[in-house]
C-alpha cells in the first residue's frame, strides 16, 4: 500500500520493526542464490590458470569447461527453475538450487578429469539458471510495492558481489596456497554459501501470490501479515485474491495453452525475451569472462592482469549500489535509455583504444574503457532488466515465462562468450568492440520503443495494463502516481 500527498509525491509507508526485520531476513537469505550465481560464474577465470596442467586442458576442453556452465547448464537450468517455481513454489525451487550449488561445487572441487569437471559445471549451471529465475521472482512477489525495486535489485548486488569475491578469493588463495591444486579450493569454497542458503530457506515462507493461485488463501493472508501492517495486508490480499480467482476461472492451467489462447501474454513473453537479449548484447560478459585475457593481450603480465581484474568487480559493485539508489528515485525507462547510450559509447572508446600503439597508457585506457562499460551496464541495465523480468509477466505463467526469458538470456550469453575469441581473431579487437557499439545502438532503439514503465504500479496493475494495451502504449504511458520501489 502506498500513501500519497495531494501533490502526488510519494509518502513512505511506515512499518513495524518486526515487519522490517522479516523483509531484511528474507532478502539476505534468498539472495544467497544470487551470491552463488556470481561466484560460480566468476571463479573460473582464475581457476583456469591452475587447472590447465592438472587436468591437461586443451584449447577445446578449456572452452567446454568454461561454457558448459552457461550452455547447456544455466540455459536449461532457467527452464528447470521456471517449472520448479510454478510446481514446487518459489521456496521449493530455491531449496533445489541450494542442493545443485552444493553438489556441483563438490564435484568440481574433487574432479579428477575433464569429464567429471564438465559434469560438475553443468550441475552448477542448472543451479545458476534456476536461481536466476527464482530469486528475483520470489523477491518481487514477497516485496511490498514501495520496496519491490530495491529488494529485487539487491539480488543483482549479490551477483556482482559474488563475482568480486571470486576475483578476490582467486588472488588471495594464489598468494596463500603455493600448490598447483589451489584451484580446487577456489571452486570448493562455494559450498559454504550453498549450505547457508539451504538451511536459511527452511525459515522462510513461500510467496503469497503462489499460494493464492493454488487457492491457499489463508496462507496468502498469513504471509502478507509478516511484512505489512493489517490494513496494508488486507488491501493487498483483496487484490491478489481477486486476480487469482479471475485467472483460475479462465481455466489457465497450462502455461503453453495460455500463451496460445491469449495474444497479450505472447506479446509480454516476446518483450521479456527481447529484454533478456539486449541485456546480454551489452557485451558485459566478454569483460567478466575475458578481462584477464584482454589485459594480458595489451602487454600486461599475467599477475598484473589478474589483480587489475579485481577492479572490474569493484566497479560492478559501486555501479549496482548506485543503480539501486537510482531505481528508488527515478523511472525505469529513462535509466535504461541512459544505460544503453553509455554502453554504446564505452564500446566505441574501447574499439578506438586498440588502434593506439602498444604502451602502458594504451593498456590502462583499455582497462578504463572496460570499466566504463561495466559501470553503465551495472548501474542502468543489469539491475533494471532483472527487475523488469520479475515484474512484467502475469501471475499464472510468471515462473514459466521467466524461465523462457532467462533461457534466452543464458543462450545469448553463451553464444557471445563462444563467439568473442573467434571474432577478435577474425576482425581484430577494434572492429569487434565497434560491432558491440552498433549492436547497443540497436538495443537503445528497442528499449526506447518497447520497454514499459513499471515503477509505481503493483504487479496486478501491470497485468491489467498489458491485458488492455499494446506494448508500445504501455511503454509510452507513465504511471499516474509514483509510489517508489
Amino acid at each position: 500500500m502506498s500513501i500519497h500527498s495531494s501533490s502526488g509525491t510519494p509518502s513512505t509507508v511506515q512499518r513495524s520493526p518486526a515487519h522490517n526485520r522479516f523483509l531484511v531476513k528474507l532478502t539476505v537469505i534468498s539472495t544467497l542464490g544470487g551470491l552463488l550465481f556470481g561466484y560460480d560464474t566468476g571463479v573460473i577465470s582464475g581457476a583456469l590458470l591452475y587447472m590447465k596442467d592438472d587436468l591437461a586442458l586443451t584449447t577445446f576442453t578449456e572452452a567446454v569447461v568454461v561454457s558448459s556452465l552457461l550452455f547447456p547448464g544455466a540455459a536449461f537450468g532457467a527452464l528447470l527453475g521456471g517449472k520448479l517455481a510454478d510446481k514446487l513454489g518459489r521456496k521449493g525451487s530455491l531449496l533445489v538450487c541450494a542442493g545443485l550449488f552444493l553438489f556441483g561445487a563438490l564435484i568440481c572441487a574433487l574432479a579428477p578429469n575433464v569429464a567429471v569437471m564438465t559434469t560438475g559445471r553443468i550441475l552448477l549451471g542448472f543451479g545458476v539458471g534456476a536461481a536466476a529465475v527464482t530469486c528475483p521472482l520470489y523477491l518481487a512477489e514477497m516485496a511490498p510495492a514501495d520496496r519491490r525495486g530495491r529488494m529485487v535489485t539487491i539480488n543483482e548486488l549479490m551477483i556482482v558481489t559474488g563475482q568480486f569475491l571470486a576475483f578476490a578469493m582467486n588472488a588471495a588463495l594464489d598468494a596463500v596456497i603455493e600448490d598447483a591444486n589451489v584451484w580446487r579450493w577456489m571452486l570448493g569454497i562455494a559450498t559454504i554459501p550453498a549450505i547457508a542458503l539451504f538451511v536459511g530457506m527452511f525459515f522462510l515462507p513461500d510467496s503469497p501470490r503462489w499460494y493464492a493461485v493454488r487457492g491457499r488463501y489463508e496462507e496468502t493472508r498469513r504471509v502478507l501479515n509478516l511484512s505489512r501492517d493489517p490494513a496494508e495486508a488486507a488491501e493487498e490480499y483483496n487484490v491478489i485474491a481477486e486476480h487469482a480467482k479471475r485467472d483460475t476461472s479462465e481455466d489457465k492451467g497450462a502455461a503453453l495453452r495460455d500463451l496460445r489462447a491469449f495474444p497479450w501474454m505472447r506479446r509480454i513473453l516476446w518483450l521479456g525475451c527481447g529484454l533478456a537479449t539486449v541485456q546480454q548484447a551489452t557485451g558485459i560478459n566478454t569483460v567478466n569472462y575475458y578481462a584477464p585475457t584482454i589485459l594480458e593481450s595489451t602487454g600486461l603480465g599475467a599477475s598484473a592482469s589478474l589483480i587489475l581484474t579485481i577492479t572490474v568487480g569493484v566497479v560492478a559493485i559501486i555501479g549496482t549500489i548506485l543503480g539501486i539508489v537510482l531505481i528508488g528515485r527515478h523511472n525505469r525507462r529513462p535509466l535504461l535509455i541512459t544505460g544503453f547510450t553509455g554502453v554504446a559509447a564505452g564500446h566505441a572508446v574501447l574499439g578506438l583504444s586498440f588502434l593506439l600503439p602498444e604502451s602502458s597508457f594504451r593498456s590502462y585506457l583499455i582497462l578504463a574503457a572496460m570499466l566504463l562499460v561495466v559501470f553503465f551496464v551495472q548501474t542502468f541495465i543489469g539491475t533494471l532488466v532483472w527487475l523488469l523480468l520479475s515484474e512484467i509477466f502475469p501471475m499464472t505463467i510468471r515462473g514459466f515465462a521467466m524461465g523462457i526469458a532467462v533461457f534466452v538470456l543464458w543462450t545469448v550469453n553463451a553464444a557471445i562468450s563462444f563467439a568473442f575469441p573467434p571474432l577478435v581473431a577474425a576482425l581484430g579487437a577494434s572492429l569487434t568492440f565497434g560491432l558491440f557499439a552498433l549492436i547497443n545502438v540497436g538495443s537503445l532503439v528497442f528499449v526506447t520503443r518497447f520497454a514499459p514503465e513499471t515503477r509505481g504500479r503493483s504487479l496486478e496493475e501491470l497485468e491489467d495494463d498489458f491485458r488492455t494495451h499494446d506494448l508500445t502504449e504501455v511503454a509510452r504511458e507513465a504511471p499516474v502516481s509514483v509510489r517508489g520501489g
